[in-house]
């Protein structure tokens, strides 16, 4: 049995795999500083959680807005040339934060976000169907899973490192220090993938004499096809309740007093984010031997009974289901992502512009939860990501049968 296992990357592609997997963990670690950057312009500028949540929110609008053209550059001009132009974008966010913290002003922090945002729905639109492709289409989950874990290491990394300079005791740190230092590691990587000649992939082969679809085409295609409008949907719930409890982490273990944010920050790189990074990796080697659909099934169950330990509020058993939201939602979004592309063609680029729209429900959420958590109280928010975790366990179900 296992002499007739499928290699999980073809030979061919494996330096383009690896390459293109650095991009993953650049985006984890832009998207994890989030997480600290809440608290510290709460403590630094005195905001509610509920206005500290548009960190998160103008990112993701980024990403909402720039989907689509993202997806049209890359049908157009290739991964190549998608990925450079997003680590310019996120470059361009980065530096801002220079004036930024000149001018001591939250809206220039938040166009500087939104821009860095632009700049990662490229990187993502173009590396995750890319990673899908370097192999056999049976593999291209477990293959996603393995290549999400370096984004699971940025993920893990940044909220440790970039913490404890912002989360000092005083609230002194500098901002704009980490985000220079992001811009130029970052124009250093897009000069690397402008001379590195990347493979470009055929969406399919068997379609290619029938000619390019149009834009329009290509839209009434997904539109009508089911498996991919609930993939987007599913993705959306899924974005609602993963950034959502990342952006109040910190505020929830620290709201009774049980950690110091410098402390929390720590405690979120190296045990929450730790344990998704760890689950990312196991998540790709389960299933490269279980069917991708039963193993999502049992996550997101999973995944509802964590987060509902929190919302009631009973103790250590609610610090344990905070924990374990994070190991059982690791393999979510890249097995929904690769089960939605799967099939899909000369459509997949636009395909995955849609799919890389979805971070608005992370937006949407998080305002909801620093809502809720202002009014009521920091658990009862996260009634959010329960019902959200909820819908994507019915589409978990939904799947199965659609497969």
């Amino acid at each position: 049995m296992r002499n007739n296992r499928i290699p999980l990357v073809s030979k061919q592609y494996l330096l383009p795999f690896i390459l293109v997997s650095s991009l993953f963990f650049i985006w984890g670690f832009a998207r994890s500083i989030l997480d600290v950057l809440n608290k510290h312009f709460q403590q630094t500028m005195d905001i509610t959680i509920a206005r500290s949540s548009m960190i998160q929110a103008t990112t993701y609008i980024g990403y909402f807005l720039m989907a689509i053209p993202a997806g049209l550059f890359l049908t157009r001009y290739g991964y190549r040339k998608g990925v450079v132009a997003g680590l310019l974008f996120f470059a361009l966010g980065a530096f801002l934060f220079i004036p930024g913290e000149a001018g001591a002003t939250f809206e220039i922090f938040l166009i500087a976000l939104f821009i860095i945002g632009c700049g990662l729905v490229m990187l993502e639109t173009a590396a995750n169907p890319y990673i899908t492709e370097l192999g056999d289409r049976a593999t291209a989950a477990s293959r996603l899973n393995l290549a999400q874990a370096f984004n699971g290491l940025g993920c893990l990394l940044a909220p440790a490192a970039v913490g404890q300079f912002l989360l000092s005791p005083d609230g002194e740190g500098r901002v704009a220090l980490p985000y220079t230092v992001m811009g130029i590691i970052v124009l250093l990587v897009a000069f690397l993938f402008s001379r590195v000649k990347l493979p470009e992939i055929d969406d399919d082969k068997e379609e290619k004499d029938k000619g390019e679809l149009t834009v329009r085409k290509t839209l009434v295609q997904l539109i009508g096809n089911r498996r991919f409008i609930t993939g987007v949907g599913a993705l959306f719930f899924y974005e609602i309740a993963e950034i959502s409890i990342n952006s109040l982490f910190i505020n929830y273990v620290t709201s009774d007093g049980w950690l110091a944010p410098s402390t929390a920050a720590v405690v979120l790189s190296f045990g929450g984010l730790g344990l998704f990074l760890l689950a990312r990796i196991a998540g790709s080697a389960v299933m490269s031997r279980i069917r991708a659909e039963k193993v999502l099934i049992f996550c997101t169950a999973m995944t509802v009974v964590s987060s509902l330990l929190v919302v009631l509020n009973v103790g250590i058993a609610s610090r344990a289901g905070l924990f374990c939201c994070y190991a059982f939602e690791a393999i979510i979004f890249p097995t929904i992502f690769a089960l939605s592309v799967r099939g899909l063609g000369n459509a997949t680029k636009l395909a995955s512009s849609l799919l890389m729209m979805t971070p608005l429900g992370g937006a949407i959420g998080t305002m909801i939860m620093g809502t809720v958590a202002d009014a009521v109280s920091i658990s009862a928010s996260f009634t959010v990501p329960c019902v959200a975790y909820l819908i994507v366990f019915l589409y978990s179900l939904t799947r199965r049968r659609l497969s």
